[in-house]
């Protein structure tokens, strides 16, 4: 079956596309297209064209299934196709519905007319794969929005309704704005009207017009940022502005060829393929059979448990948020609505949809509620014990098929769902702080979890926003048991020498979002802190940390307190006094003198140490895959997106580069040589 269906419609010729799920424009689409379009020139009896799609998508771009392969830029490439749009003696018209992406807005705006709903989504998200449209996108698109629009949205590669764009004065990206009934038919009569009209349409053939403080801003913005992709981005466009059509053209090509070979876009492509490999679970089919979700319980009102159920909410369950203490209800329900209004006042959410999300909250202090939710979510402290306690509750609640899970950011899920007599329908739910802003969810797979459950919390996940990763049992699962390896090297760091701040700002410099004692300070120092002391209490306490464990019995809890690793004034950090003294203090108790650290050795220490607990964790089935891990530390640490992960970064560094810095770090005395060897 061809990728483009051709039908005879009188003089007009119909091409649709068929490469579902979002005709991405692969190389036999591209050929079957071109070979379409070569005989409509050369047949008398076709006066114009009509390019279409379905109602899910004209196209979305490129298809990211040959994506690396040799089949992505094999003749005709999507160039080549747009150009030979340009190249056709009669109009070509593209009905646009769902959306018109990437490659898929290029080839529309080839065309030479285009009737669009208005409910579209347009747009040119190239930069988001490190990227800049390569297809004449750059060039079309400001002669058809203009320059500051298009500044505007290839840099930052946001899309737009089409009924916005068409709103825009003397656009021409948007003949006629249409209904998804009528589309085709508001088409086939355009392409009639213009059939016998010459010259064609082209957008090639207009002007931009200047902005000149758009288009300096813009650069400021692009050039600030940390990878070169939004510079070159705005470059780009600023070249259909002042360059002829077919220089701008070139310019574009060669401005691409340099991305495509960056470290960067091959990070950020690192990273679009891991998110889509982590929804690839074994054992988990199409088939699998899902649990309906619509009532979720959350037992606690804390920080995570009001985060976790105004996440629920934003996704559009009905919630059931359960606290026996009537204080700690309240402030969770304030904080679940501060979150709401916030979104109202961003432009986010309209007030009216706001009030109906809120609506779907059931806050109260009896757990019997909860023998309705289809998902009960247990957001108790960081105790074993406690958590049992809950799930022998849970259990003896929760009607048949309810899904079981702990939000436990370290303990044993086993141990937990052994206290119940529905193993297979406990797993663990690890939202991470905000819940209702951070994107990551780890799904963690008990050895009883069913497939079913998994695959049902899997949609959950998705449902409310948030990016899964699935993990196996251990303590920390995968980003919290890494995290340990990152902290304990920045603490070694402090002995060695170094001050907080010194650590933050090498990291920090190298592309994190924030540095190690910056991050701790804001979740909270007293969280790690019981940890450890519930490691120690369960004699799985790997090394003590006494300098973090003194700086916690001070008060210095972080942000909350007012101070942690830093003084703060609001959310500034500051160097603080008392925390160098304490440093001091510490390094003469050890009887080591203060050495001077470079920053690499900082950025690598840190780096590496996330890498080599990742290795095991691999090793141990833990995790599925390297670029799990990779996403995990994009996702929920702050890791730096261009930089790909820190299984990425190791890689990219070479296995015998590598080798040679775990034998220099493995050398220094005070620190863990069995950690740093294989």
């Amino acid at each position: 079956m061809s990728l483009v269906e051709s039908l005879r419609d009188g003089e007009l010729l119909l091409l649709q596309f068929a490469n579902p799920p979002v005709n991405g424009l692969s190389h036999a689409l591209r050929s079957s297209l071109y070979a379409a379009l070569e005989q409509a020139d050369a047949d008398a009896s076709v006066a114009a064209v009509v390019l279409y799609g379905g109602p899910k998508a004209f196209s979305g771009g490129a298809d990211i299934r040959e994506f690396g392969q040799p089949q992505a830029l094999a003749e005709p490439n999507l160039p080549g196709l747009c150009a030979r749009l340009d190249a056709m003696s009669k109009p070509v018209v593209a009905a646009v519905d769902g959306l018109a992406l990437g490659g898929g807005l290029e080839l529309a705006l080839s065309c030479h007319h285009r009737v669009v709903v208005g409910t579209a989504q347009i747009g040119l998200p190239e930069v988001n794969l490190g990227l800049l449209p390569g297809a004449g996108g750059t060039q079309r698109f400001p002669r058809a929005v203009g320059l500051a629009t298009a500044l505007q949205m290839v840099p930052s590669g946001q899309p737009r309704r089409a009924a916005q764009l068409a709103a825009l004065p003397g656009q021409l990206l948007v003949d006629e704005l249409a209904e998804s009934a009528t589309l085709l038919d508001q088409a086939k009569a355009l392409a009639r009207r213009v059939a016998s009209q010459r010259p064609l349409a082209r957008l090639r053939d207009r002007t931009v017009e200047a902005a000149p403080a758009e288009l300096a801003a813009a650069e400021a913005q692009a050039a600030a940022l940390p990878y070169p992709a939004p510079l070159a981005c705005v470059q780009a466009v600023r070249g259909a502005l002042e360059l002829p059509f077919d220089e701008g053209i070139a310019a574009e090509r060669a401005g691409f060829q340099r991305l495509m070979a960056s470290p960067e876009s091959a990070a950020l492509r690192h990273a679009f393929f891991a998110e889509r490999a982590a929804a690839k679970v074994p054992g988990i089919e199409a088939d699998t059979p899902r649990r309906a979700i619509r009532r979720v319980g959350v037992l606690g009102a804390g920080t995570m448990g009001s985060g976790i159920a105004t996440a629920c909410l934003m996704g559009g369950l009905l919630v059931d948020l359960v606290e026996p203490d009537a204080a700690a209800l309240a402030r969770g329900v304030a904080a679940l609505d501060k979150h709401l209004q916030a979104q109202v006042s961003k432009g986010r959410l309209s007030a009216e949809k706001a009030a109906a999300l809120r609506a779907n909250l059931r806050p109260g202090g009896d757990d019997a509620v909860l023998a309705d939710a289809d998902l009960l979510i247990e957001a108790v402290f960081e105790d074993m014990a406690l958590k049992q306690s809950v799930f022998r509750r849970l259990d003896a609640l929760a009607k048949p098929g309810a899904i079981l899970a702990t939000n436990t950011s370290t303990l044993d899920v086993d141990a937990i769902a052994a206290v119940t007599l529905r193993p297979a329908d406990v797993l663990g739910l690890h939202f991470f702080s905000p819940a209702a802003v951070m994107k990551l969810l780890e799904v963690v797979r008990g050895a009883a979890t069913a497939p079913g459950v998994l695959a049902s919390a899997l949609g959950f996940g998705k449902q409310i926003g948030k990016t899964c990763v699935v993990a196996g049992v251990c303590d920390g699962f995968i980003g919290n048991r890494m995290i340990d390896r990152y902290l304990e090297q920045a603490l070694f760091l402090l002995d060695e020498g170094c001050s907080p701040q010194q650590v933050d700002q090498a990291i920090e410099a190298w592309g994190f979002a924030m540095g190690p004692f910056r991050m701790i300070d804001l979740a909270g120092n007293d969280v790690s802190w019981r940890i450890r002391q519930q490691r120690a209490k369960d004699g799985t306490l790997r090394r003590a940390q006494p300098l973090a464990d003194r700086l916690c019995e001070l008060g210095r809890f972080g942000q909350k307190s007012g101070g942690g690793w830093y003084d703060y004034e609001g959310r500034e950090a500051k160097p603080s006094k008392a925390v160098a003294a304490l440093i001091a203090a510490h390094r003469e108790q050890l009887g080591r003198a203060p050495r001077a650290v470079a920053a690499e050795e900082i950025v690598d220490r840190l780096l590496l140490a996330l890498a080599v607990e990742g290795e095991r964790l691999l090793a141990e089935g833990v995790a599925l895959r390297a670029s799990d891990i990779d996403l995990v530390y994009l996702a929920g640490y702050g890791f730096p997106r261009w930089k790909g992960g820190p299984m990425f970064e190791a890689q990219r560094r070479g296995s015998e580069a590598l080798a040679a810095r775990r034998r220099e770090f493995a050398a220094l005395a005070h620190d863990d040589p069995q950690f740093w060897m294989p």
